[in-house]
């Protein structure tokens, strides 16, 4: 029986392994990557950079100087004429001047390059072999001791701007040139993975230290915010369409010269911050898939869940650690194997036992009394695995151990108020109790938080429903499935306002209705780090306010209608369970397949 379990076990990690690698490999994955990276510049301090600074062209410029752009040349000299003056580094230029204008606006332009010891021009054209037409071509800028650079960046498949380019078209970008003219340090083509590198963002947008375009060139201001700096001179105004989205900042676009002034940070500090090898991000993949199975061969069911969430919280923290040192490790691949190896696991479990209990059939009576015994305690493990896995996640952030509990008697009662069979209302009770396990990957530091959320915190907490049903999802048990949509769907609600799909109506399946409404008068009645707990009459009357918005018409009704009876029963099993200890539903009662609901 040993080696029988044992490849059982093995077979399970070898399956949580191919599905966590084709996941990986095939890109499924991708976007819960990327906002895994936005969470960690989100918790990472910000750290306003040294050496670099922002003249924008913003609204006041133009309110203050009163014209229309594109601004004539001899203005852009004239702010050139006073960051030299005024002790800059060097000038990066982040307005495009590919087309002559006027022979004395241009004039103007080029004497102003040329006595400031030249600058850093960014153009998005060039002829394919590194040359530009950029203050009439290359041999003007030249004599001028300027560079042309180009100004493009690396948009993820999200649409952030998350790197920049070595070169495009064979001209170097902006910040390589930069760091090389005015950083001493020369960067070559093997400091950019794939021709790219990470821009290492040193905070959300407005963490640069910022000068008016307007205030140069009329020579109000303090030349320390320049003196000894690279200067970055561009469009900030939202009307000229030079803001975008990044990893940082949440919803909010910087503007195109402060990612600039952020990339040539980067480059002048040797790109500090990239991606892990490949096989690293495949290594984890394979160690943390491969750990559920790995502790079972040692443990218990039970036990082995709990350690291996352990390391899943473990693992984040490391990739933070990480992150903050320099290095973007894979964590939602290995934490969604993980989870797949969690699953495994207990599928692995529960066929030996079944092939145990098949095994043991054919001899006495003692033997079946032994294996009806076996199928007792199986049954148990698997609901004490399910209640667990719930407290794991619940004990984090709620007052009381027994939120899973009241969530599951609610659910059920609720389902049977509808029509549904008792079967199937079981069923939703027991798959609610892991509504929220997507909860092990929030940090403590915004689940716990005794404030309202900001936007990066509240985008980030949103991911439980998708990181909960990436955990529950490819198992074989109908009740882990059923568990499965409740996690993604609880937060939809019903006029499509909801997340993380916006679903609206009966699109949203009826379980996670179902728990929806029940988890809100849960959390509204119970104590918070965040709140007090409200009466339930206060409860009540909010789920009213909410139904047809929040919540199903008709479930809503129905809830209000069982209210009452439903909070005697809740206060008596609360009396009863500090006296003998026991769960509000029996974990011992068969699952049944739904039927007759959508």
């Amino acid at each position: 029986m040993t080696g029988s379990r044992t490849r059982a076990l093995l077979l399970a990690a070898l399956i949580a392994i191919g599905a966590g690698a084709v996941a990986w490999g095939t890109g499924a994955l991708d976007s819960l990557e990327r906002g895994t990276v936005r969470a960690r510049f989100g918790i990472r301090p910000e750290s306003p950079p040294r050496g670099v600074a922002v003249v924008a062209i913003d609204d006041d410029t133009f309110s203050q100087l009163h014209r229309q752009w594109p601004f004539p040349r001899s203005l852009h000299a004239r702010a050139i004429d006073r960051l030299h003056a005024a002790g800059a580094r060097g000038i990066v230029y982040d307005v495009q001047f590919t087309e002559p204008t006027s022979p004395r606006e241009d004039m103007a332009l080029y004497r102003s390059v040329a006595a400031a010891g030249g600058a850093v021009l960014a153009t998005s054209e060039s002829d394919g072999g590194g040359r530009t037409n950029v203050l009439g071509g290359d041999e003007n800028l030249a004599r001028a001791h300027a560079r042309a650079a180009a100004s493009n960046f690396v948009n993820d498949p999200g649409g952030s701007l998350t790197r920049y380019p070595w070169k495009v078209a064979g001209l170097q970008s902006v910040a390589a040139v930069a760091a090389e003219r005015y950083g001493g340090a020369r960067l070559s083509a093997a400091s950019f993975q794939g021709g790219n590198a990470w821009i290492d963002y040193r905070g959300a947008p407005g963490t640069v230290p910022t000068l008016s375009f307007a205030s140069v060139v009329s020579g109000h201001f303090d030349p320390a915010a320049v003196r000894g700096k690279i200067v970055v001179v561009g469009a900030t105004a939202p009307t000229l369409q030079d803001v975008h989205s990044t990893p940082v900042g949440g919803s909010r676009l910087m503007s195109g010269p402060e990612v600039q002034a952020n990339a040539i940070w980067t480059a002048l500090h040797g790109n500090p911050l990239r991606s892990a090898p490949g096989w690293l991000d495949l290594a984890l993949l394979i160690l943390l898939g491969s750990m559920p199975c790995l502790a079972r061969l040692r443990f218990g069911v039970a036990t082995s869940v709990l350690a291996s969430l352990a390391a899943a919280t473990l693992y984040a923290a490391a990739g933070q650690i990480a992150f903050d040192a320099g290095t973007i490790v894979a964590v939602a691949a290995p934490l969604g194997t993980l989870g797949v190896g969690i699953v495994s696991m207990v599928a692995a479990s529960h066929r030996m036992e079944s092939r145990e209990r098949r095994r043991v059939s054919h001899d006495n009576a003692i033997l079946e009394q032994r294996v009806r015994e076996r199928t007792e305690e199986l049954r148990e493990t698997q609901m004490e695995i399910i209640s667990r896995l719930g407290a794991a996640v619940e004990s984090r952030d709620s007052e009381t151990g027994s939120h899973i509990e009241r969530i599951g008697f609610l659910a059920q009662r609720l389902a049977l108020a509808v029509g549904m069979s008792h079967g199937d209302a079981e069923r939703i009770g027991h798959a609610s109790a892991m509504h929220d396990i997507g909860k092990i990957g929030i940090p403590d530091k915004i689940l716990l938080k005794p404030a309202s959320l900001d936007p990066t915190e509240w985008e980030l907490m949103q991911t439980h429903t998708t990181v909960g049903a990436t955990v529950l999802s490819g198992s074989r048990s109908s009740l882990i499935r059923l568990a499965e949509v409740i996690a993604l769907s609880h937060h939809e609600r019903w006029d499509g306002s909801g997340y993380p799909f916006g679903l609206a109506g009966e699109k949203i399946p009826l379980a996670a209705r179902i728990c929806a409404i029940c988890d809100v008068y849960d959390a509204l009645t119970s104590k918070r780090p965040y709140k007090e707990a409200s009466t339930p009459e206060e409860a009540l009357a909010e789920i009213e306010r909410e139904i047809g918005s929040h919540f199903d018409p008709e479930l809503g009704r129905a809830f209000l209608q069982i209210a009452p009876e439903l909070i005697a029963e809740l206060e008596e099993a609360e009396v009863e369970a500090e006296v003998a200890d026991e769960p509000m539903l029996d974990p011992a009662e068969p699952y049944l397949e739904p039927t007759g609901y959508r």
